[in-house]
């Protein structure tokens, strides 16, 4: 049989076309809404995105390929309401709280909401201490929201006897009778409010763009786990500021290494080399971190100022972003000292959001 061209579609070909049309259109009017939107945010100097229309978008009726069409502006949706929890590097990627709670949903437009996840639990806010990820919910669809958990704490009445289970932290200065610095904040020197759990499987969990978990536990006790960590975020969000800020100098901050990050007292006063380790030491606060650029990973500080030698002054490089990040963002203010060279260790830089300005040296501080 000869064979010819056929000039009708078949009921296969005539439904895939309908489809097709549908998906157009709908792209058509997701697009017209924004440019709708925004020209009308233009007028009264503020942007409202179409958040009831991605609502009704995402409606459990709607078939997976609407969904699909959709899911880019839902996760933009997640993103802009996390936005608010990533500090004003915009690098964090966990929000440490003392107790379980779910992070602000203002910014979703209605019929969306946050859960989160531990394990094989899913709920609509964390219920105990521990890593959470977080999704969003929007009818029968549920996105992972990437790169963002929130970590809830351990209190601090878990420490009994200088320990929090297996692990030694000892005891703080204030709970000994200690005072606080008279140019301290009110508070600034009490005990933290509670720990976070670090195990091995856990210690790579990201808070912020370059740093983890692990960066930060106290060196000691290699074989106990979990360990304990005090981190206050604050301090994260000042790191990253400070490496943007070399970044933006043409300084190569990828190679960012914590050389000491949380100490736990009983560190702070016996552990290691305690030479020049202040009684009161912000490491022991989570707000403190003596930090180097390493970018060709030879385990000490790069030659930040091109001068062919390593010597304290490429730590004072990084000082001179210490100071402009503080000049921009008064709320991050603290100490900042800078360090030579010594056994063991190259030359570095402490950097602190105590809440007063503070500059040394050397050997001093801390």
């Amino acid at each position: 049989m000869k064979r010819g061209t056929s000039t009708s579609a078949g009921p296969e070909a005539t439904t895939v076309i309908a489809a097709g049309v549908i998906v157009l259109l709908l792209a058509v009017g997701w697009t017209w809404s924004i440019a709708r939107a925004r020209s009308q945010s233009s007028a009264v100097g503020e942007t409202t995105l179409p958040e009831p229309t991605v609502s009704r978008a995402l409606d459990a009726s709607m078939t997976p390929r609407t969904v699909y069409l959709t899911d880019a502006a839902l996760t933009g949706l997640a993103q802009r309401a996390i936005n608010q929890s990533r500090g004003a590097s915009g690098k964090l990627k966990a929000k440490i709280q003392p107790s379980p709670a779910p992070l602000p949903s203002e910014s979703l437009p209605p019929g969306a909401s946050f859960k989160y996840k531990n394990g094989g639990q899913i709920v609509t806010a964390p219920k105990h201490p521990g890593i959470w990820s977080v999704l969003l919910a929007a009818g029968n669809a549920v996105r992972p929201v990437e790169n963002f958990n929130v970590i809830t704490m351990l209190p601090f009445s878990a420490k009994q006897n200088g320990r929090v289970g297996l692990y030694y932290v000892g005891n703080w200065p204030t709970e000994r009778g200690g005072r606080e610095p008279s140019k301290a904040p009110a508070g600034a020197y009490a005990p933290p409010s509670g720990f976070i759990e670090v195990t091995r499987e856990n210690a790579g969990t990201r808070v912020s763009e370059h740093f983890t978990l692990g960066d930060f536990v106290t060196h000691d006790q290699a074989d106990v786990w979990p360990k304990y960590l005090v981190l206050q975020t604050k301090l994260v969000d000042k790191l990253e500021l400070v490496l943007s800020d070399l970044e933006a100098h043409g300084i190569d901050s990828r190679g960012v290494k914590v050389m000491s990050g949380f100490r736990t007292p009983q560190y702070n006063y016996t552990g290691g080399n305690t030479g020049g380790r202040a009684s009161l030491s912000r490491h022991m606060y989570g707000d403190a971190s003596d930090i180097y650029i390493d970018n060709d990973r030879d385990g000490q500080m790069d030659d930040l100022n091109h001068d062919g030698k390593i010597t304290i002054d490429d730590a004072r490089v990084i000082l001179q972003a210490v100071d402009r990040v503080e000049a921009a963002h008064p709320e991050l203010v603290g100490g900042a000292g800078v360090y030579t060279a010594a056994p063991g260790h190259g030359p570095f830089i402490h950097i602190d959001t105590r809440g007063y300005r503070a500059r040394w040296t050397g050997t001093s501080g801390g």
